[in-house]
């Protein structure tokens, strides 16, 4: 069989789908040796990314010299219907984990929609992605032979909000890469870390976009409820780029006389990440709505304490491995965030809960699982 995948948003995004996507193919490109495979890319510039996975026998790289945002005009602004397999040359399957489908001439279309927070949270999204995928994501679920969701709640979303087949959705969850990990024996690594960001204070984190779907501002207020009471001597620090309508956390940190108390580290460099986790005292995220969360798994696969929102997907990642609170209670935000820090016991049963949880999602498991849904793609044309 031969399978065409679109590669892009692994080559053009460092953090949420870029992640998502080089996670599930460096897996099986490790567990598939038979199929072969072509990973369709565009890029912008003039240095060619460089994509390790594609050194596999049976995988080869095929690269557009433009943008994906020329690409996306072309094919859904313009409806310009130029078929993926003019670039791919013949595939059997063809998938799309990023939203939107192509023109696929012949080839079983396989999509991925990761969630439907621009349907649910429209305020959220920014005014002119929101739009185009209120148009170009209805439409690629309704042409798609198989979808495959991030979690049982994004399927769910995809059968209420846009009528897809529940026989037509399979979910396929992320999973967490290996080098996440506690480093109780490495405290040379976390000494480095802790000088480069100058974290010389214990502190609780968050990491993610900073947009308003993460909730940053709640979690902001949460905080300066703590600082409030006795004895609570943390930080807060959020670690992620700026993403868009961003200037309310800022402005409420501002507001609150947090400038010293709230530490914003922007983007982070994915060799100092397992670090960050492991000194964190707490981990929080607390997201109005997310189709799977790497970042909490991530926490959790690296011993720290998980504080999370309760909605959308989140109770299946996280579930009793760390404490759960509305994403609208900014009090119960701060209980649950102070229960952990002032605790010792509950925050190491945390640890160890957390530790389980998280070796249920793996990359390889979503590997078979999504090798499974191109053989019946393929088996169904």
């Amino acid at each position: 069989m031969r399978i065409g995948i679109d590669y892009t948003a692994a080559v053009n995004q460092g953090a949420g789908i870029g992640r998502f996507v080089r996670g599930l193919i460096d897996s099986l490109a490790s567990l598939d040796h038979n199929n072969e495979y072509v990973l369709f890319y565009s890029y912008r510039g003039q240095d060619k990314p460089t994509v390790p996975v594609a050194s596999h026998p049976n995988f080869r790289e095929c690269a557009v010299p433009i943008s994906n945002r020329l690409l996306t005009i072309i094919w859904h602004r313009l409806g310009i219907p130029i078929p993926v397999e003019l670039i791919t040359g013949q595939v059997d399957v063809f998938h799309s984990p990023d939203f939107v489908l192509p023109p696929v001439r012949r080839a079983a279309k396989v999509l991925t929609v990761h969630d439907l927070s621009f349907l649910l949270f429209p305020e959220c999204a920014e005014e002119g992605l929101r739009s185009y995928l209120e148009r170009a994501v209805p439409a690629s679920v309704a042409r798609a032979n198989i979808i495959t969701a991030d979690s049982a709640n994004t399927k769910n979303d995809l059968v209420c909000l846009l009528d897809a087949s529940p026989d037509k959705v399979e979910v396929v969850y992320g999973g967490v890469e290996d080098r996440f990990r506690p480093l109780n024996g490495n405290g040379e690594a976390l000494s480095a870390t802790r000088r480069k960001f100058g974290l010389s204070y214990p502190f609780i984190l968050s990491v993610g976009v900073i947009e308003p779907r993460k909730n940053l501002k709640r979690l902001v207020e949460a905080y300066a409820l703590l600082k409030s009471r006795a004895g609570f001597q943390h930080k807060l620090v959020i670690a992620g780029r700026k993403g868009w309508l961003y200037d309310a956390v800022f402005r409420r940190v501002e507001d609150l006389k947090l400038s010293k108390d709230v530490v914003f580290l922007g983007p982070i460099p994915d060799a100092d990440l397992v670090a960050l986790y492991n000194l964190a005292d707490v981990f929080v995220y607390p997201s109005l709505y997310e189709g799977f969360g790497l970042p909490p798994l991530e926490a959790m696969a690296c011993g720290t304490p998980v504080v999370s929102s309760n909605s959308s997907s989140l109770p299946e990642v996280v579930g009793d491995a760390g404490l759960m609170a509305p994403p609208e209670d900014v009090e119960a935000i701060a209980d649950a965030i102070e229960r952990v820090v002032f605790d010792s016991a509950l925050a190491n049963e945390l640890r160890a809960r957390g530790l389980v949880k998280a070796k249920q999602f793996t990359w390889y498991r979503a590997a078979e699982k999504i090798m499974s849904v191109y053989l019946r793609a393929a088996e169904e044309m």
